[in-house]
């Protein structure tokens, strides 16, 4: 397929802000996709490969800038004063291109395929070391000389991951039922594509199977082993009442750990290790191998268990920060180990044996777990729960469990099924009052005299139903003015810039512009109403109080939760 030809959807779909006309215009394009072409699905959604697969583009602002300088022969000062006006490295790129094109007659223009912009881009991940960034640079400049000024556009916005377009899986989802599916089945169609794409992970996988225009191709999509997707999440109660009213008695209650995900993939002698980002950490976790080839029974499984660090001398329980450390390093892994051990708490379990569990009862994966996993303390548990419809005896597990230094309980629901990447209302997580939210960081401002060099406010934002991303505060507490020894908590102003300074959008006199990519967990005094930020919120007073890097930009915290608990502090307010 042309290039263009995408290029030319991608710009219809960014000229349209309403759903229904994006849907539209992507139905009619997935129809004259072919199955060779199926790949290209990837790029609608600015990727290269499906979701479960590691490899990311990975390329940095200035690098792009060094890209189009070299492709339009403008002086990259140029490229970067163009880019603070216009504020959107692919409009620089385009306008660059435009400018080009006209002063040249480009005889010899090969013309750009979509093969060739995933050959080219895929190359990108594997490129380290010496030399590899001239070579990353020659790769995308080769694409971007064969390209059109609108092509250009999309091709710098994909490589930087900042497509603009509001496409999102579950539009891809519904333009595929709508495409190939007539309006009898346009509903149960819906169902059943969103189930094979929580299956598989692979929105081509799904296209492919869509194609042929029968629901029971979809059905045929199960889970795999060795291949991640993404986890079951828990709205939140307020109170034990609550909790109990929402999913029914008699109901689970567990402990809520203060860890991090671990999704554990046992096929015969393989095990493979991730975290709710989907990201492998076998090698920095082989004692959990270890803990999981002795006291796991069975052939092929995934277990959805939380990893929990704890003090070797004491055996207390460990805050996620000290332990967050583990989660990204790839060496002194040994030393790490003996200092930083974790004990693994299995939760649940989405395949056994051969055979998905997740459309079965949680009662009977919960069963299934206390059969297969023999508990050794501070190696691997099965996760403490009570089944219960005693609000005391909920309360005082609850109580049991902050003693603990655990998060809270989560409540669920005896008869739920498992559903991969929702955040569902038959599992509710209850914590301590303390108003909390995870956000993403997505602007920044430099700050003054010795914090001139370092950005010293930072914009928080939340997300909406499409995935776009809302602001909602400024936040510049809770953060030091020195760097941080190697403990993993805290982290300094410093460190923070450094750590943003990849995902930079736009710079324009000291504010910047970031790519939502570092997520933060912050508590804040109240909610309040607010014209000053485009989510119609604002948060007063936000701390900052962790980075997390387990958590993806997808898993931030949503409009419709901030507007439900901007209520619930009204009604407080108004009764308490």
């Amino acid at each position: 397929m042309k290039y263009q030809k995408l290029a030319d959807m991608y710009e219809k779909s960014a000229n349209t802000t309403k759903r229904l006309e994006k849907i539209s215009i992507l139905s009619n394009f997935l129809k004259e996709l072919n199955q060779e072409d199926r790949e290209v699905i990837y790029l609608l959604l600015g990727e290269i490969y499906p979701d479960y697969d590691e490899r990311k583009i990975g390329i940095s602002s200035q690098l792009a800038i060094k890209a189009i300088s070299k492709a339009t022969g403008i002086n990259n000062k140029v490229v970067i004063q163009e880019w603070k006006k216009i504020g959107d490295l692919g409009e620089v790129s385009e306008f660059l291109t435009k400018k080009k094109k006209q002063s040249t007659l480009n005889l010899n223009k090969s013309v750009l395929t979509t093969k060739k912009v995933l050959e080219n881009l895929r190359k990108l991940p594997e490129l380290q070391g010496k030399g590899s960034v001239s070579k990353k640079i020659a790769l995308i400049t080769e694409l971007l000389t064969s390209a059109s000024p609108l092509e250009s556009k999309y091709l710098i916005r994909t490589i930087l991951s900042d497509l603009r377009i509001g496409i999102k899986e579950n539009t891809i989802r519904d333009a595929m039922a709508a495409s190939f599916f007539g309006l009898d089945q346009k509903s149960e169609a819906v169902k059943e594509i969103q189930s094979a794409i929580d299956n598989s992970n692979d929105i081509a996988i799904v296209f492919d199977a869509v194609k042929k225009g029968d629901l029971k191709n979809l059905k045929k999509i199960t889970l795999e082993v060795g291949k991640p997707i993404k986890v079951m999440l828990a709205q939140k109660a307020k109170t034990i009442e609550e909790a109990f009213k929402a999913v029914g008695k008699p109901c689970m209650v567990e402990y809520k750990y203060d860890g991090f995900r671990l999704l554990i993939h046992k096929k015969g002698k393989e095990i493979k290790l991730f975290t709710r980002k989907l990201e492998n950490v076998t090698k920095q976790f082989p004692e959990v191998v270890e803990y999981t080839k002795d006291f796991v029974k069975g052939d092929t499984f995934i277990l959805d268990t939380e990893a929990v660090g704890f003090n070797k001398k004491n055996k207390e329980y460990r805050p996620f920060q000290e332990i967050s450390q583990r989660i990204r390093r790839k060496y002194d892994i040994e030393r790490l180990q003996k200092e930083l051990p974790v004990e693994v708490n299995v939760f649940d379990v989405l395949y056994y044996d051969g055979k998905s569990l997740i459309d079965e009862p949680f009662k009977k994966r919960t069963k299934i777990i206390d059969k297969i996993v023999k508990n050794k303390p501070y190696q691997i548990i099965r996760a403490k729960q009570i089944l219960t419809s005693d609000e005391k005896e909920a309360k005082e597990f609850y109580k049991k469990a902050l003693k603990e230094n655990q998060e809270g309980v989560m409540f669920k629901n005896l008869e739920s099924n498992y559903q991969p990447g929702s955040r569902v209302g038959h599992m509710l997580k209850i914590k301590p009052e303390e108003k909390d939210l995870d956000l993403v960081i997505t602007g920044g401002e430099y700050g003054k005299g010795k914090r001139y060099e370092w950005l010293s406010s930072f914009i928080l934002s939340c997300k909406n139903e499409e995935g776009e991303f809302l602001e909602i505060g400024k936040m510049g507490t809770g953060i030091k003015e020195k760097a941080t020894t190697d403990t993993g908590i805290g982290i300094s102003f410093e460190e923070l810039t450094e750590k943003l300074k990849p995902y930079f959008l736009q710079e324009k006199d000291k504010k910047v512009k970031i790519k939502p990519k570092v997520v933060v967990s912050v508590t804040y005094q109240e909610i309040q109403k607010s014209p000053n930020y485009n989510s119609g919120f604002a948060l007063r007073f936000p701390r900052f109080t962790s980075l997390r890097p387990e958590r993806s930009p997808k898993d931030v915290a949503t409009l419709e939760e901030i507007e439900k608990d901007f209520q619930n502090q009204k009604r407080n307010w108004r009764y308490g």
